[in-house]
């Protein structure tokens, strides 16, 4: 049985095609009664065999809205791909649950030289090795051209041919679970990309005039887009054997139906969990600061596991940087990184003086601290800056070993990116492979106009369709032998594995989270910390001078940047130095 919605069609038919896409048959396909908009024909077909639809009487194939597979890209036909027929040996994975988790944010295109599914697979050993339990992947579904950071996808249930397709992606995964490693999929479901989009064409699956900051929004007043969605997230978890799945900017599904889309998906995502006996997690990006997100259905919430925490992420970064342009701006107060580690959100109804109005809402001392995920870098927050540079480009060495050290000693669930763990020096930048050369330009000279209005200076900013710049952004894996960065990513595995140790570095409760700043009225990247968490203290010095911290009498060094001079009941920390003390367990 081969079915397609597409209400918009008075007619459908359904061409079949040799993987050398040659014609084998063409079959009218019939409405359905009891389900309005849907066509389907008896037609059996075989594994790989190619098809589309033709609508109206039109000669232009279109692929399949559910296609599993698009070998010859989104502009071409689908391929019959049974996930089934996969032979699996995770039959003991029994799952992982984010609470204690480290997450490795990476992109399959340029993680590896090769960029594919295949090739991360040799690379996850060295995750294992750095402490992660959780690898989570930028989007990997189908989009125009050959490489793309997955935000452009237009054929969601189908995996780019480039990266190995479908097949690669079982094995991946399959890999993964062999190593003790959970995998989330990073998905879109605000946009699509603006080349091979089709699916206005079957359906009302956008909404005509409204509009998010990539493109036309999601029609979520129409049930059949609700269970697109829906069905897709579910195929992930449940044919593709993924452990969770990032949800991309969930403030722009624009949704006035009850329940909204996002506690539908995580009911039907619990449902789900409880029928296959692992945890399944949906973490959330949203820059709205409303724990409704994650707080419990019974307590008024959505239900989801997680949600991302930029206001963590600005206020660490405006402390090692000393950057306050633009939404760095607010962060630049001496009690941002005591609201960001004490309560979660920053922004908690306060005044935001990028947004020009009041932003957020308290999170409920009740969520625990591991529902915000916390980082110093993501491919946004990297991506995003005008010549994509890393905190490597322009950190010293002691202030990127502040930085693991913040990260990783956090009250929420920390993430990587990846090469954070070794101070890698190649960018991440913003890179596309459109075919249309309108499109093309477009998109360059869009680029150029953003940052210009921001005050970058626009010789600085790449050509997104440059091939160059897709190159640049892969990882160089010769630096990791090399005696600096060797030395950071050692300083990374030695926090990864204190953070297992110490069960106060992974205490669900906020309030055990205290923070004392001096140097309070010194430029935002001069001050100093004190991040008491439970019996453990992290002592940061970001300031130009030596600064003196009191110890307990049962204090004990557990982990430093840089040693510090220890007196009687202190110890004293050079600048850009952090430590780690506590009682012996």
């Amino acid at each position: 049985m081969i079915s397609v919605w597409a209400p918009r069609a008075q007619s459908v038919r359904l061409r079949r095609l040799t993987p050398a896409c040659v014609l084998i048959s063409e079959h009218d396909m019939t409405p359905a009664e009891s389900d309005p908009g849907w066509w389907r024909t008896d037609v059996a077909m075989s594994e790989g065999e190619r098809y589309g639809f033709l609508l109206d009487g039109s000669h232009d194939l279109r692929p399949d809205p559910r296609s599993r597979r698009q070998p010859r890209g989104v502009h071409g036909p689908s391929a019959l791909f049974d996930a089934s027929r996969f032979e699996w040996t995770d039959t003991s994975w029994t799952g992982r649950p984010l609470d204690g988790a480290v997450i490795y944010e990476l992109h399959v295109g340029t993680f590896t030289a090769e960029g594919t599914l295949d090739a991360l697979i040799a690379r996850l050993d060295h995750l294992v090795g750095l402490g992660i339990t959780h690898v989570e992947l930028l989007p990997v579904n189908a989009f125009s051209g050959e490489w793309n950071w997955g935000y452009d996808g237009v054929l969601w249930y189908a995996v780019h041919e480039g990266y190995g397709g479908p097949a690669g992606y079982q094995r991946l995964v399959d890999a993964a679970h062999a190593r003790g490693l959970a995998v989330i999929q990073d998905v879109v479901y605000n946009h699509l990309g603006p080349s091979g989009n089709y699916l206005p064409e079957f359906g009302p699956y956008l909404r005509d005039g409204e509009h998010t900051s990539w493109g036309d929004s999601v029609n979520l007043d129409e049930s059949a887009v609700r269970e697109y969605i829906i069905e897709n997230a579910l195929m992930w978890l449940r044919d593709f054997h993924v452990d969770g799945l990032r949800l991309d900017a969930v403030h722009a599904l624009q949704d006035e139906r009850t329940p909204h889309i996002l506690q539908e998906l995580a009911e039907r995502v619990d449902a789900l969990s409880a029928r296959l006996e692992r945890p399944l997690s949906l973490i959330a990006e949203s820059d709205l600061n409303d724990p409704t997100l994650i707080l419990p259905r019974d307590a008024g919430g959505y239900g989801l596991t997680a949600q991302w925490s930029d206001d963590w992420h600005h206020a660490v970064h405006v402390a090692l940087t000393g950057e306050t342009d633009g939404y760095y701006e607010d962060f630049a107060a001496p009690d941002a990184m005591v609201k960001v580690s004490e309560g979660g959100f920053f922004h908690d109804g306060t005044y935001s003086s990028f947004r020009g109005r009041a932003h957020g809402a308290p999170l409920p001392a009740s969520v625990p601290a591991w529902r915000l995920v916390t980082f110093a870098q993501d491919h946004d927050q990297i991506g995003n800056r005008a010549a994509g540079d890393r905190l490597s480009a322009s950190l010293s060495p002691g202030r990127l070993a502040v930085a693991a050290v913040l990260t990783l000693t956090a009250p929420g669930t920390p993430m990587l990116f990846m090469g954070e763990e070794w101070g890698a020096s190649t960018p991440w930048q913003f890179f596309t492979s459109h075919k249309e050369p309108e499109l093309a330009r477009a998109t360059a000279e869009g680029r150029i106009a953003e940052f210009a209005r921001m005050g970058w200076d626009p010789a600085l900013v790449p050509d997104p369709q440059d091939p160059a710049t897709f190159e640049r952004s892969h990882l160089d894996w010769s630096e990791v032998s090399t005696p600096a960065h060797a030395e950071l990513l050692d300083l990374y595995r030695r926090l990864i594995a204190l953070r297992r140790e110490r069960a106060e570095l992974t205490d669900p409760e906020m309030a055990h989270t205290t923070v004392t700043v001096s140097h309070r009225d010194a430029a935002p990247d001069a001050r100093a910390y004190r991040i008491d968490r439970g019996h453990l203290s992290v002592l940061v010095n970001l300031t130009g001078e030596e600064v003196e911290f009191e110890l307990e009498p049962d204090a004990r060094v557990l982990l430093e940047t840089t040693p510090g001079r220890i007196g009687a009941r202190t110890i004293a920390l050079s600048p850009e130095s952090a430590v780690i003390v506590g009682p012996s367990d």
